[in-house]
């Protein structure tokens, strides 16, 4: 069995974990999911979701990672029984799909950094220039670029590779998110803007729960990389004195906090432009704010900015989706780490050329990512909340509570949190999504 890392230094695993979590799910996807969901209404309940749910599932794929020492299907044999052994094979279904549609979209990401140094958003046919973007031989060429780039990152290990390039990474993405808000504070829409985004509306929430609730849960699991397995390989590389609550706390208060900031970025820059009424769904930061950039003062060098933001926050998400299949093969098989990495990237590859070549559609995209961020992602969870909660509840909170000096009445909490509300929250969810992917696809290929 070949020899297992650990991180260098505390740092490094708090921001890898954010790395992992602050991708396309905070600036690619939470903006469109705002303001497809009434706004501060969404944001409202994505909060409450993010720290009732993501937070107790976070720690129990600590406890399970770091008791085992193991990838998610490796830990699930070792602390499972009877059928919950196969459970791991959930999470590293999810990390493999998602990894396939999001080198796409990165590709994608990449292709409009250039467009915006070059000055060319598109004023009226924004959606036209991004159907040219999305299919055919060069987003399958991006696709190829930034897989390679990942596949180069994960090879080098955990401290040469991982930590490594987070610590540039994650620093840098902050930094310039937030000279980004600052300045979209300064156009002429960005008082109309807040107030659409930072003003709930009790009644819309009301009045759209069923719609706005599995929205809001799928993405608080997809921006704090939950479900797919993360958590899990990073945890399984923690010492015994490190405190997982303190860290879980930090890791998803700068998750949060960057995925706020995106949105204090992109809704200035739509009121601005007056296209608040484009929502275009995954489609949102290619075709909406692509066209608001090119209305707007300095909106090449602003778009340019803004999707070298993302591209750099992808990169940084896709390296831990990337390590939690290749820990698969390292721990389960004793493959080493350069051709493990090398032969699942170019299969992760093959899966998502449907994605990257089709033209003119995204119906791709909808079959993949439906399939595992409203799935895969809420099924995994619910299955750990149950075996935590209801079943292993002393590994739970044994590993808990290593690193904490007195962990006291809060680790019943957690419990009781993970038996109930969660389960039934995420139950509720999942049925819904369930339901909701099936008419996609009745949808798609009915």
């Amino acid at each position: 069995m070949a020899q297992r890392e650990s991180w260098a230094t505390r740092t490094g695993f708090i921001l890898a974990a954010v790395g992992s979590a602050v991708g396309l799910g905070n600036i690619w996807r939470f903006p469109y999911q705002v303001g497809e969901y009434g706004g501060a209404a969404f944001l409202v309940v994505y909060l409450l979701l993010v720290a009732l749910v993501g937070f107790p599932v976070m720690m129990v794929e600590f406890t399970i990672g770091r008791h085992t020492e193991r990838n998610p299907v490796g830990a699930l044999k070792r602390v499972g029984r009877g059928a919950w052994t196969k459970i791991g094979w959930v999470f590293i279904a999810a990390g493999f799909v998602i990894l396939s549609y999001y080198s796409v979209i990165a590709g994608w990401i990449l292709r409009y950094t250039a467009i915006g140094l070059q000055g060319n958003y598109a004023a009226g046919g924004a959606g036209e220039q991004f159907m040219s973007v999305a299919g055919g031989m060069g987003s399958v060429v991006t696709h190829a670029i930034f897989m390679a780039a990942i596949i180069t990152v994960v090879a080098f290990g955990i401290q040469r590779g991982i930590e490594f390039s987070v610590k540039l990474m994650v620093p840098a993405i902050i930094a310039l998110l937030i000279g980004l808000a600052v300045y979209a504070g300064t156009l002429s829409g960005a008082g109309e803007a807040y107030a659409y985004y930072l003003s709930p509306d009790l009644g819309t929430i009301a009045a759209n729960w069923t719609a706005i609730l599995p929205a809001a849960a799928a993405q608080a699991f997809f921006t704090l990389s939950l479900g797919m397995g993360v958590m899990i390989t990073y945890a399984s590389y923690l010492g015994e004195d490190r405190n997982l609550a303190k860290d879980g706390a930090i890791i998803v208060a700068l998750d949060t906090a960057i995925a706020f900031t995106a949105g204090l970025v992109a809704f200035p820059v739509l009121y601005t432009a007056d296209l608040t009424d484009v929502v275009d769904g995954p489609s949102f930061i290619f075709v909406s704010l692509s066209e608001a950039f090119s209305n707007v003062p300095f909106g090449g060098i602003l778009g340019a900015v803004f999707f070298a933001i993302v591209t750099i926050a992808a990169l940084s998400s896709a390296i831990s989706i990337m390590e939690v299949v290749v820990s698969y093969l390292i721990d389960e098989h004793d493959v080493d780490r350069l051709p493990a990495t090398v032969g699942l990237g170019i299969i992760i590859f093959l899966v998502g050329l449907p994605v990257a070549y089709e033209p003119n559609g995204l119906n791709w995209l909808t079959v993949y990512d439906g399939f595992a961020n409203s799935i895969l992602l809420i099924l995994g969870g619910l299955l750990l909340a149950i075996y935590i909660g209801w079943i292993a509840t002393d590994l739970g909170l044994d590993e808990l509570s290593k690193g904490i000096q007195d962990l006291g009445s809060w680790g019943i909490v957690w419990i009781w949190t993970l038996r109930i509300p969660v389960i039934i929250v995420l139950l509720v969810v999942l049925t819904q999504n369930v339901i909701g992917y099936y008419d996609s696809l009745m949808g798609i290929f009915g």
